[in-house]
């Protein structure tokens, strides 16, 4: 990896760490729905602006529906879970869970896709519950009901994030693939369209008692044209530089700055069970990326 590599890692790590900050103002005030249908419509927006710009040629090459179902999986679920979360955790806390993605893909893949469960994955598995376990806990939010949802929903979108690499990979990149711009742009596009109706019914049936203060859509544009625009462009391009499996490790770098922003900004309260339970769930995904070594064969007897 060259160093603008590491520099573009860390970037997308200090973006997408932003994300769960952002969330944590808006989604108190305009409620989960609103925040998760704002954020992909403004990072559809923000994606067609750059689409525009660089005068790109918008040929899906007849994999929009796929593109779209997979930006459902990918974006329009798990924002909307992440949403849900920013009700009920501190911003750190969705940030340190985001970090299950490679644990929940290694289960997915087990589980629908015939990827090999190995003993160091299995491993990294049960590493990561424990890690999820010490963490809410013995953290400075009080376990409750309310903070076990939190929870179970930031490992619902993980999950949904697992499942849509290996679709990914089926739809789009075992295909002939398709330019990053394009793929991030139709699955804002599908995530968009998913969020609609839920959107619509529940403005209408139970409005926001405010439609929020400056702050709030300040944080709301970033989410959608920094944090999901931007950040899946930076990202698919990582892919494309320095392959999939590195460009995961970018789920190292998020907590981090989830609970440096969520400390900084907000105020939260950091403890001893942030280094703990999220050095745990590090560790985990540790053992899950790395590769094990092949199985030697045994050298042939000489006469």
């Amino acid at each position: 990896m060259k160093l603008s590599d590491y520099v573009r890692l860390l970037a997308l790590a200090a973006i997408w760490g932003a994300s769960f900050l952002f969330m944590r103002i808006s989604a108190p005030v305009l409620g989960a729905l609103p925040t998760a249908f704002f954020r992909v419509l403004l990072g559809a927006i923000g994606l067609a602006v750059i689409l525009a710009i660089l005068n790109s040629s918008v040929d899906f090459n007849g994999k929009l529906r796929q593109i779209m179902v997979l930006g459902v999986i990918n974006s329009g679920i798990p924002f909307l879970m992440y949403s849900v979360a920013a009700l009920l955790l501190p911003a750190g806390y969705s940030a340190i869970f985001n970090a299950t993605t490679p644990m929940m893909g290694v289960l997915i893949g087990w589980m629908c896709f015939n990827d090999p469960l190995t003993l160091k994955k299995a491993a990294g598995v049960l590493i990561g519950i424990m890690g999820i376990t010490l963490l809410t806990s013995t953290g400075p939010v009080t376990l409750s009901m309310s903070v076990v949802m939190g929870a179970l929903v930031c490992l619902v979108a993980t999950s949904c994030y697992g499942a849509a690499g290996f679709l990914a990979k089926r739809w789009v990149a075992d295909k002939g693939g398709l330019d990053a711009k394009l793929v991030a742009f139709g699955s804002q596009i599908g995530a968009t369209l998913f969020l609609v109706p839920f959107f619509g019914i529940s403005t209408a049936i139970n409005p926001p008692t405010t439609w929020g203060t400056p702050q709030v859509w300040i944080a709301l544009v970033a989410l959608g044209f920094i944090c999901t625009a931007c950040a899946y462009i930076l990202y698919f391009r990582l892919i494309a530089d320095i392959g999939p499996v590195r460009s995961l490790t970018v789920t190292f770098l998020i907590p981090p700055f989830g609970v440096l922003w969520g400390g900084m900004f907000l105020g939260e309260r950091l403890s001893a069970a942030h280094l703990y339970g999220g050095g745990l769930i590090c560790l985990a995904v540790w053992f899950v990326l790395s590769k094990s070594k092949p199985k030697q064969e045994p050298a042939p007897a000489s006469d």
